[in-house]
C-alpha cells in the first residue's frame, strides 16, 4: 500500500516543481512567482525530489 502512495505523492511534487519552473521563467503569468529566478530554480529541485520518491515508491525490495 505504501508503494502507490509515494508513486501518487512524487508524481504531483514533480507536477508542482515543473509549474514552479516554469512559472520562474515567466511562461505562466499571474502569480507573484513569474518571473523570479528563484523559482526557476528550485523548480527542478523539487521536481528531481518529486522523481526520487517515485523511484523509491517503484524500487522493488527482495524477498526475505
Amino acid at each position: 500500500m505504501r508503494k502507490p502512495v509515494l508513486v501518487a505523492i512524487g508524481a504531483l511534487v514533480v507536477v508542482m516543481g515543473v509549474v514552479f519552473m516554469l512559472q520562474g521563467i515567466g511562461l505562466i503569468g499571474g502569480s507573484a512567482m513569474t518571473g523570479s529566478a528563484l523559482w526557476a530554480i528550485l523548480g527542478p529541485i523539487i521536481a528531481l525530489g518529486g522523481v526520487a520518491l517515485i523511484v523509491l515508491g517503484l524500487r522493488s525490495r527482495p524477498k526475505s
